[in-house]
């Protein structure tokens, strides 16, 4: 797997190379790129798909001690990956996490042609339901994630109500499985995430930043889960509402793991948003 040398480490990435727009495909904790294989293989050449692996739990390559893993550290390295990279007229798609939504209230959109936010945290829901605020909890108790990794590894516990069984409809155990061996068994994957889960600012600064997007003049496609459990969807709505240049797609039958549970529609709605919005001007 391609790697690029960034200032809080090593980040793996896959790259489908082309001429095709780029896309760069964001994944949420304890996740990595695959959680978009099945979009990716839909788009087929159409697109250029970028996928980095961030420094979320389920990296394998531990960052750098001093790195700055906070919520707002990672979306500047998501910036910095682009950087890295040259990405140019980048159309950036957000599902789960939603930390890169920062890029944009902190103007960094120089290389943003347009942004996809896909049943994604927002406004003030981070981290986001019961599954968040579990491992949230676990990152302050000594020990804490190191257990909540080991039970992880059980698939009863994960189609347990109000945990894993909440973001996707059709539960990827093969997936979860290599999703979670990072941090189960690396105790520095530990540490980079339990940095980051003690870094949400208050509320205040959380809503002050999804207000400071309303700079943002490019299109933007919010693609949002009907059903929902963890990202409210009058949040979708709302998002909607920020932009003046933005369209809103409701799906059906899905949690929060829209490319896991409808990958075809996904992909099919990024293919037709991108060839209908031409770019003009970045950002």
């Amino acid at each position: 797997m391609p790697e690029v040398e960034l200032s809080a480490g090593t980040v793996e990435y896959t790259d489908t190379g082309g001429d095709g727009p780029v896309v760069v495909l964001l994944h949420g904790l304890l996740m990595d790129g695959t959680l978009w294989d099945e979009v990716v293989a839909e788009v087929g050449g159409e697109l250029r798909c970028v996928r980095p692996t961030l420094p979320l739990g389920g990296h394998r390559i531990p960052m750098h001690p001093d790195a700055d893993l906070s919520l707002h550290g990672i979306a500047m390295l998501v910036g910095e990956f682009m950087d890295a990279l040259d990405l140019r007229e980048v159309t950036l798609v957000l599902n789960d996490w939603g930390g890169a939504q920062i890029l944009v209230s902190e103007g960094r959109t120089e290389r943003i042609a347009r942004l996809v936010l896909t049943s994604c945290e927002a406004f003030d829901n981070y981290p986001p339901g019961i599954p968040g605020r579990a491992i949230g909890t676990a990152a302050r108790v000594p020990g804490g994630l190191t257990l909540m990794t080991r039970l992880l590894r059980s698939r009863l516990v994960r189609r347990a109500p109000a945990s894993w069984s909440w973001m996707a409809k059709r539960l990827p155990h093969d997936l979860l499985d290599a999703w979670f061996a990072p941090a189960t068994s690396q105790r520095a994957i530990r540490r980079d995430l339990r940095r980051y889960c003690l870094s949400i600012p208050p509320r205040r600064t959380l809503l002050a930043w999804a207000e400071r997007m309303r700079t943002f003049t490019g299109p933007v496609l919010v693609a949002w889960a009907k059903e929902d459990r963890l990202m409210p969807p009058r949040h979708g709505r709302e998002l909607a509402a920020l932009f003046t240049d933005s369209r809103l797609v409701e799906i059906a039958d899905s949690y929060t793991l829209i490319p896991i549970d409808q990958p075809s529609l996904l992909a099919r709605t990024l293919v037709d948003f991108i060839a209908e919005t031409p770019v003009t001007t970045s950002g």
